[in-house]
C-alpha cells in the first residue's frame, strides 16, 4: 500500500494522539480487528478542531459505521445543537447505539437509519457536513450535501487520497473501482465554483469545502 506520509513523521505524531479515553481506544482496536473503516486519528482530531473553531448549531454525518466520530462530534457540540448521524447498516447501527450509550451521548445523537440519498432531500440546512460514506455514492451524496448546507457552512469528506492510490501510476485490481470513484469525485470537488475547495495530506486524504 502506498504511503501519504512517511511512517516516521506519523509515528512521530501519533506519539501526541493519546485519546485518554479508554472507550475511544476500544473502538479503535474492534474497528482494527474487525475491518470497520474509521476516520484516522489525525483526521480526527482535525475534525474536532474545524468543529470547535466553526460552533455549528446543526451538524450531519453521513456514514456513521460504528459511531466512532460520532461520539467525538457529539462531545464537543454544545447541548443546543443539533448532531444528525446517519448509516444504514443495522448491524453497525446497534453496535453504535451501544457506545453511545457507554460514552453517555446518545441523547446529543439523533440517528436516521437508511439510504442517505433516499433520506436527506427532506431535511432543512445544516453547518457542517461529514461524507464518509460508499465512496459510489460520493458525488451524488456530495450534490445533496450542497443544497443542504448553510452559506459559510463547511463539507469535511474523508478518503480523497485513498490510501494513496488516486496518486498511484500502479492500482491493485480490488481497488480500482473505488479509487477510479475517488479520482472522478476529486475532479468535481477541486473544480467547484460556489465553494473554496482543498485536499489535505492528512489521515486518508481530507477534502475541506467552504460554500461561498
Amino acid at each position: 500500500m502506498p504511503d501519504i506520509i512517511y511512517q516516521n513523521q506519523l509515528d512521530y505524531l501519533n506519539k501526541f494522539a493519546n485519546n485518554n479515553d479508554p472507550l475511544l481506544d476500544e473502538m479503535e482496536k474492534y474497528a482494527m480487528d474487525n475491518l470497520v473503516p474509521i476516520l484516522e486519528k489525525q483526521a480526527a482530531f482535525f475534525l474536532e478542531q474545524l468543529i470547535i473553531i466553526k460552533n455549528p448549531s446543526r451538524v450531519l454525518e453521513i456514514g456513521m459505521a460504528i459511531g466512532y466520530s460520532s461520539i467525538r462530534i457529539a462531545k464537543i457540540l454544545p447541548d443546543s445543537s443539533e448532531f444528525f448521524t446517519i448509516d444504514k447498516s443495522k448491524p453497525n447501527i446497534a453496535k453504535a447505539k451501544s457506545y453511545f450509550e457507554r460514552a453517555g451521548v446518545s441523547k446529543k445523537i439523533n440517528i436516521l437509519e437508511g439510504d442517505a440519498i433516499d433520506i436527506l432531500p427532506s431535511y432543512n440546512k445544516f453547518d457542517f457536513i461529514f461524507l464518509d460514506a460508499d465512496k459510489e455514492d460520493y458525488l451524488k451524496l456530495f450534490e445533496i450535501s450542497a443544497n443542504l448546507l448553510n452559506d459559510n457552512g463547511i463539507i469535511f469528506v474523508d478518503n480523497l487520497l485513498w490510501h494513496g492510490y488516486t496518486a498511484a501510476e500502479v492500482i491493485p485490481d480490488k481497488v480500482v473501482n473505488s479509487t477510479n470513484y475517488i479520482r472522478e469525485f476529486n475532479e468535481m470537488f477541486m473544480g467547484l465554483k460556489q465553494f473554496k475547495t482543498t485536499i489535505l495530506p492528512i489521515g486518508d486524504g481530507i477534502g475541506i469545502a467552504v460554500k461561498l
